[in-house]
């Protein structure tokens, strides 16, 4: 049988057909039970299974000769003499030049599968909007000012270490052709659909001590037909990596029509939007989650009517690195960080001069974790002590202020006739903020005096 005639039904597209001919000519294979169609998906293209497929199957296999990264690609001989030329806060240069090389020469040996992305700017990350979008639509979330460390990173590595590895090869990348532009575009792309080898875990050393080393996280690289699959949290497949493959399993059995999901890991809206250019449904994100920065609950102590504000004042130099405290929808997941924070806030004088003359520092609490867990727990806040519920409560009172209009996302919400008239950047951005908001809401209520 030819390999036309063992290849799963696709729709009248003709890069998606080049790029299955690719696949072919390359040796992946794609189980007949599955199809590829940008009908019937939750987002452009996407895999659908066309007859019922059960927990254990395979649905492609992919040598790893069909990978894309700086080990595979033409010039890999190249960057792998200068890598340490490359180096890079990011780790992603030498990936990135591959790409600018392989997605601009006629002859590439991705060519089939890189011409699948027409434009890189339609994945609509957000730093594709213009900063006054972003400022507006995301306010509050966390979105603008990531975007802006992404893009000035960005620029900083473009300018610091690509433009002069170029200047230096002038016989494969032309900075008038490889832009600044061009490699943002193809950053937004690695966000978007790459993938990374999971690492090994390091076995004890023979002393019994632990390996403290860590292990510089690996590369990434481009996975054709993996990135095919749109990504939900409670997915239905997962990429399993081996020594000569790599093999997209099912993990739940998949009815005839449905489409196949994979998952990109436990992913906020906030961080599907901001790396992955989507979010998922107000409520179908189980992964959702909100930050209360350690800002707010400093001023929430501030604010208390017996504060020392000196002493508030020296504690703020001690707590003000610990960032934010992260919460999900079913209690805080940064509990011990949180717990800590709070018993810093509420020392007297006396405690607090002996906590920072201790030499273990955060590390000096022996309480029970699964207690600490189970108090900060949706189930557990309303028995934490008063003063713990009122800083709580007013920190994500603070935090809720920092969005856009409260009661116009609300409304927004529960009147499908509206949501249907929003573009789908204020769509996207309603999802972001709605789902944190009601996160908070929901804390503001539990720890409600």
């Amino acid at each position: 049988m030819s390999s036309e005639a063992k290849r799963p039904k696709v729709d009248n597209d003709a890069p998606l057909q080049n790029f299955l001919r690719w696949c072919d000519s390359v040796g992946l294979e794609l189980s007949t039970k599955v199809r590829l169609s940008k009908e019937g998906t939750v987002a452009d293209y996407g895999m659908l299974a066309q007859d019922n497929i059960e927990e254990g199957e395979v649905l492609f296999t992919i040598p790893r000769s069909a990978l894309l990264h700086q080990g595979t690609t033409h010039v890999s001989a190249l960057l792998e003499r200068e890598k340490i030329s490359l180096a890079s806060t990011s780790g992603w240069v030498p990936l990135l030049l591959a790409l600018l090389y392989e997605y601009t020469t006629a002859h590439s040996h991705w060519k089939a599968y890189l011409s699948l992305w027409t434009d890189f700017k339609l994945l609509d990350h957000p730093m594709f909007w213009s900063k006054e979008e972003r400022d507006k639509l995301l306010r509050g979330t966390g979105i603008p000012e990531a975007v802006d460390k992404d893009l000035a990173n960005i620029q900083r590595e473009y300018r610091d270490v690509v433009l002069p590895f170029i200047a230096k090869h002038p016989d494969i990348w032309n900075p008038c052709m490889h832009t600044l532009d061009l490699y943002t575009q193809l950053v937004a792309f690695v966000m978007a659909y790459s993938f990374q080898e999971p690492q090994e875990e390091n076995d004890d050393d023979d002393d019994g001590e632990d390996d403290e080393t860590e292990e510089a996280p690996t590369p990434p690289m481009m996975v054709p037909m993996a990135d095919m699959l749109n990504h939900v949290s409670k997915h239905n497949a997962n990429l399993e990596f081996t020594a000569e493959t790599l093999k997209m399993v099912c993990v739940r059995p998949i009815k005839k029509g449905e489409e196949v999901f994979n998952t990109y890991g436990q992913m906020a809206n906030w961080q599907l939007l901001h790396m992955y250019g989507f979010t998922q449904p107000h409520g179908d994100n189980t992964d959702d989650t909100a930050d209360i920065a350690v800002a707010n609950l400093h001023k929430a102590a501030t604010r208390e009517p017996d504060g020392d504000q000196p002493l508030l004042g020296e504690m703020w130099e001690v707590l003000r690195e610990k960032g934010a405290f992260v919460f999900g929808k079913h209690g805080c997941l940064t509990d011990t960080e949180l717990h800590a924070t709070l018993k810093v806030l509420c020392m007297s004088r006396e405690e607090f001069l002996e906590f920072k003359c201790n030499e273990d520092g955060w590390e000096e609490d022996d309480e029970d974790e699964g207690e600490i867990s189970r108090g900060f727990s949706n189930d557990g806040l309303a028995g934490l002590n008063s003063k713990w519920k009122r800083l709580l409560h007013e920190a994500a009172r603070l935090t809720v202020r920092g969005y856009p209009d409260v009661d116009r996302d609300r409304a927004l919400m529960e009147d499908q006739a509206s949501l249907k008239t929003l573009s789908s950047r204020e769509r996207r951005a309603l999802e972001v903020r709605y789902g944190q908001k009601s996160i908070l809401d929901k804390v503001m209520v539990l720890t409600k005096t």
